[in-house]
């Protein structure tokens, strides 16, 4: 484990929280890690952030401080295998591969850095991995899935040739680059590719959420271009323990974006 940096930072609430990054080495390579820690909160379980499928801990924005600050709780989010900072991968992820990040690298992260018990947060496929977590280890207290998909609908595969008709444009890509370097193109394909692949046609979450017993925060916007409200209703229809679900309107996949102040007062309720 190295530790790259820490940094306190004061906000409006008059909260310090300290920010500190490492990289875990785990057995497929490294895993960048960046943690939001209010003070005298240590002793709280954290949120462990699940980014969405061409995301990373620097494209969550303020959200990670924000939810510090709101919850006065840890907040911790890491680039996965392939994104970001973390360690380059090669070939492309298999039709398993958000089962995969519950079974496999999630664990990892978890024994690097010493945590029992926890939260999740995931947005898009991060959603679908933070259920998966949710459903299979007795530690999560707590899991928000926000434009999470249930399964794969011609709304998703539609979004998603959009999208991939519109990394054409070379300067598209040059800006993914910001975020994942020369990993960008390989970003790019385990989405579109995998997703739009005849293995993956039939991927879903349903039998695997039963087993979800701590309560869930299902988000969902109204518009949201990769996914009808059957997702977020699917997954409120399986889950069995106390959930709740809001669809938001005028809002598209990027709700905690889109609709932020909404959105934070919805998991302050949650948490409350």
């Amino acid at each position: 484990m190295l530790w790259l940096i820490s940094a306190t930072m004061h906000n409006n609430n008059m909260k310090n929280i300290t920010i500190s990054e490492q990289y875990l080495n785990i057995s497929q390579g490294q895993i960048f890690v960046r943690q939001w820690m209010p003070d005298n909160s240590a002793h709280l379980d954290p949120i462990v952030l699940l980014h969405d499928s061409l995301g990373s801990v620097e494209l969550w924005r303020d959200l990670p401080q924000q939810l510090a600050s709101l919850l006065n709780r840890p907040v911790i989010a890491y680039d996965r295998l392939g994104f970001g900072k973390s360690s380059a991968r090669t070939g492309l992820p298999s039709v398993r591969f958000v089962s995969e990040e519950a079974e496999l690298y999630f664990p990892q992260v978890c024994q690097a850095l010493n945590i029992t018990r926890f939260y999740l947060f995931g947005h898009s496929v991060g959603g679908g991995m933070a259920l998966l977590i949710a459903a299979s280890n007795a530690h999560c207290k707590g899991v928000i899935s926000v434009a999470t998909q249930a399964f794969v609908e011609e709304r998703t595969k539609e979004g998603i040739r959009v999208a991939q008709k519109a990394f054409q444009d070379p300067g598209q890509l040059e800006r993914l680059k910001k975020w994942h370097g020369e990993k960008a193109q390989w970003v790019l394909s385990a989405w579109t590719d995998v997703w739009l692949s005849e293995g993956f046609a039939d991927w879903n979450l349903i039998q695997e959420i039963k087993h979800i017993t701590c309560p869930a925060l299902v988000i969902h916007g109204e518009d949201d271009e990769y996914g009808s409200r059957a997702f977020p209703e699917t997954i409120r229809d399986n889950v069995s323990g106390p959930v709740r679900m809001e669809v938001l309107p005028d809002c598209a996949h990027m709700p905690h974006k889109e609709q932020t102040e909404q959105v934070l007062k919805l998991i302050e309720a949650f948490f409350t």
